[in-house]
């Protein structure tokens, strides 16, 4: 039987968050990181929040952003994960409330099967500080994740989601493992297994996971 794992990107593939990095080109990481936290605990909703944040980045080039993209640290463990998920049989693809710029190279390089991101706005190669795309709301990981149950014919008891932050809850609510990495306590309440080890690989090493059919 098919079997599918999703993982948050920020702070879960990748050791950190894509806008903080973003953020501080413009010696704005303070403000944009107090955002973030308060996002990712549940205190902000997710849409107003990303708008917030994208809104200072208004001004930035894209040629710097793909540039800081480029060269994001993976989470310790994040390809050894990658390649044994795969090894057993997993579709393997991310969520991310962040940017294409940041999750498409790092697919690519980790091995992944898709990314599902957002798209900063530019004219003229400079960004606007306007943002769309597929996972711009609370719920966008959770509607995502049906969609894609339903395209691979893959159900609830075949699905593994990880995350960190309470944008990863809508997804939550569609798969039987739920691990929580690093995770806020909001998120670690939903969980099914949680990690406080700052290494990923340890998914792969589940035993319910690797003992899914």
């Amino acid at each position: 039987m098919a079997k599918l794992a999703v993982f948050d990107f920020d702070s879960t593939l990748m050791d950190g968050e894509t806008i903080d990095f973003l953020a501080a080109e413009l010696g704005l990481e303070r403000e944009v990181s107090a955002i973030t936290e308060q996002a990712m605990a549940g205190k902000l909703d997710f849409f107003k929040s990303l708008q917030a944040r994208v809104a200072l980045l208004e001004g930035l080039s894209v040629e710097k952003v793909d540039g800081i993209c480029s060269s994001l640290p993976m989470m310790p463990g994040a390809f050894e994960a990658i390649e044994e998920l795969k090894k057993m049989g997993f579709r393997v693809v991310c969520f991310s409330g962040g940017f294409r710029n940041a999750t498409s190279p790092a697919a690519r390089a980790l091995g992944l099967d898709a990314d599902f991101s957002n798209i900063l706005h530019d004219e003229d190669g400079i960004l606007t500080g306007k943002v769309g795309g597929e996972m711009m709301f609370g719920h966008s990981k959770g509607s995502m994740l049906l969609r894609l149950q339903s395209l691979l014919g893959i159900d609830r008891s075949s699905t593994v989601v990880v995350g960190d932050g309470a944008n990863d809850l809508s997804m939550f609510e569609h798969a039987d493992i739920r691990i929580a990495f690093r995770a806020k306590e909001i998120l670690k309440e939903a969980s099914t297994h949680t990690i406080e080890e700052k290494d990923i690989s340890i998914v792969a090493s589940i035993p319910e996971v690797r003992n899914l059919r």
